[in-house]
């Protein structure tokens, strides 16, 4: 089309030449373009240089694999370069979107937009294209400030679904209305929409394979253990696609951890972690071993039976996040310059701890451990305090010490009175009924009241089953069936309990206490052949554990006093 157009520009005045001008910088970027180590994708926009162009993919590609403060920085290199390039800020405000985790920061997004032009009508005049005023119009709908945030989600989708379907050949637009879908629910899964992206994503991911995007949604998708096994593709290809990611080396555990795949898990996390910390250590930041990636992490190993390598992880965490604190508030003025500040930092590495510090008190089970004996901070947490709650007084519970237990619950229990509604999480209030009534119940139980423990229990795995499904390790640090399984099989109704064990594993898939759990019920309703092939799955969990983790021996020798013969 080019060539045509240069052609036809030698015979037409100079007022036509000028405007084939705007159309050959709208054609920029019609080709599939590669950023190493961050993917390939085709997005024409109306940059006038290369330069400007690159930028903008980067961020693209960055945005595309939830890389939002390294995504904004490419943007506003892009903005530096060509100043009324419009997509450049169109993409700066996307970045300040996290529609799958609930998050809109609504000032940088205005601000961002406001370097365009004072209003939604100044920068619609500044965009050359068509295509490109569809995008802008779409974003400015997040930032308009009208209605309420769940419904301007609702229009921006509806937005994108238009954009979509105007332009099919657009590959990024399709995706984009997939993060729509999935962002349209205030950050609770909903089958349908969620099932609709990865069917988009997945289109696309044939058309480019190559495009972080694609196979990135297509995980977020499909990443429950009823339907994750229908990912497992793009979670095989999304960490090669953009090796340069820590989120995309994350990324793909979504699947694995939906699966019960814990080397695969670990692997990816460990991979993750790396990357972070090279980059950390390329700007000049310390490593700090808190954080999404090490909490899965930690959780792998336990699975995998490998408490030491998980106290590791702990121990890391606390001893690194004073170092990232101390940073943050020597770097407030560069913080608030990437809209952030010191105080989010503390209360995201507190909140750090207190959540890998709660798997290593449920998944040790060690009572009177230095994990159960780590003071954290919950200064700033809010009702997410309620997490180092339950943990407290679950262990407590465990090891007799009835006083805190009963404090801890009294707390938890006052975080559940006083938060009836949370914009940031619709689901919280739910969360912290399903670990105050679970850990009411087995205080219950330890106090002889076994039926009302039960049913108490029973109350928190109905409610939390009727939750959408949350991707990662269980929220309530112990999944409540579970937890009703061994109550039950305490109280010597093992075929009950093999009932509770195996819903359980409907949710957390291949769980090594659940698994154990499981054994133990199925040994004691008498069906060893069950039981024996139960030890086996949990002996392929622990082929490379501690050799001497609790239960180990035992687990060895069970698996095997039924097996089937060749």
């Amino acid at each position: 089309m080019k060539t045509s157009l240069r052609f036809f520009a030698l015979f037409v005045m100079v007022a036509v030449a000028s405007t084939f001008a705007n159309v050959a910088c709208a054609e920029r970027g019609a080709a599939p373009q590669t950023i190493e180590g961050l993917g390939t994708a085709t997005f024409p926009t109306s940059a006038k240089s290369d330069a400007a162009q690159t930028a903008f993919m980067r961020g693209l590609l960055l945005l595309h694999l939830f890389e939002y403060p390294t995504a904004a920085k490419a943007f506003e290199q892009a903005q530096k370069l060509q100043p009324d390039f419009a997509m450049a800020y169109w993409g700066e405000a996307m970045t300040y979107n996290h529609g799958i985790w609930n998050q809109l920061d609504a000032g940088a997004g205005r601000t961002a937009l406001a370097k365009l032009g004072a209003t939604s009508a100044a920068r619609t005049a500044k965009v050359p294209t068509a295509r490109e005023k569809a995008y802008l119009a779409a974003v400015e709908i997040l930032y308009s400030g009208k209605g309420t945030k769940k419904q301007r989600d609702a229009d921006y989708c509806e937005a994108m679904r238009k954009l979509a379907a105007a332009y099919p050949q657009d590959n990024d637009a399709q995706l984009f209305y997939a993060l729509a879908l999935m962002g349209r629910n205030e950050g609770v899964r909903n089958e349908t929409d969620y099932l609709q992206a990865a069917e988009i994503a997945q289109r696309s991911f044939r058309l480019n394979p190559q495009n972080p995007g694609a196979a990135h949604y297509w995980i977020h998708g499909m990443d429950d253990p009823a339907h994750a096994s229908g990912a497992l593709e793009a979670a095989r290809a999304l960490s090669k696609i953009a090796p340069d990611a820590g989120h995309a080396q994350h990324m793909t555990s979504h699947i694995f951890i939906a699966l019960g795949m814990w080397d695969d898990l670990v692997t990816a996390n460990i991979n993750a972690m790396g990357v972070v910390n090279a980059q950390a250590r390329s700007a000049g930041k310390p490593e700090v071993e808190c954080g999404h990636y090490d909490e899965w992490l930690e959780y792998g190993y336990f699975q995998q039976g490998r408490y030491r390598e998980a106290q590791r992880t702990l121990d890391a965490c606390a001893k690194t996040l004073p170092l990232g604190i101390a940073w943050a508030q020597e770097h407030a003025q560069q913080l608030r310059a990437e809209h952030g500040s010191p105080e989010q930092v503390a209360k995201h590495l507190h909140g750090s701890l207190v959540t890998m510090r709660g798997i290593a008190v449920i998944e040790a089970r060690d009572w009177n451990s230095e994990a159960t004996r780590l003071a954290v901070d919950v200064t700033g947490l809010g009702p997410y305090a309620a997490w180092n709650d339950f943990a407290q007084g679950y262990a407590a519970a465990r090891r007799g010490d009835i006083e805190q237990a009963r404090k801890a619950s009294a707390d938890l229990h006052a975080w559940r009175e006083k938060t009836s509604t949370s914009e940031d999480d619709p689901q919280l209030p739910g969360y912290l009924a399903v670990m105050d009534d679970a850990l009411r119940g087995l205080l219950l139980i330890d106090q002889k009241h076994v039926d009302e423990g039960l049913a108490a229990i029973r109350t928190a795995a109905q409610r939390y089953d009727s939750m959408a499904f949350d991707f990662g390790p269980p929220v309530p640090f112990k999944p409540p069936r579970e937890l009703l399984g061994r109550q039950l099989l305490q109280a010597g109704q093992a075929a009950q309990a093999v009932v509770e064990f195996k819903a359980a594993l409907k949710k957390a898939p291949n769980r090594s206490l659940n698994l154990l759990g499981l054994a133990w019920a199925q040994s004691a309703a008498h069906d060893s052949a069950a039981a024996a092939a139960t030890y086996r799955q949990l002996l392929a969990n622990w082929h490379a554990a501690d050799a001497d983790l609790p239960d180990m021996a035992e687990v060895k020798a069970k698996a095997v006093s039924a097996k089937p013969s060749n």
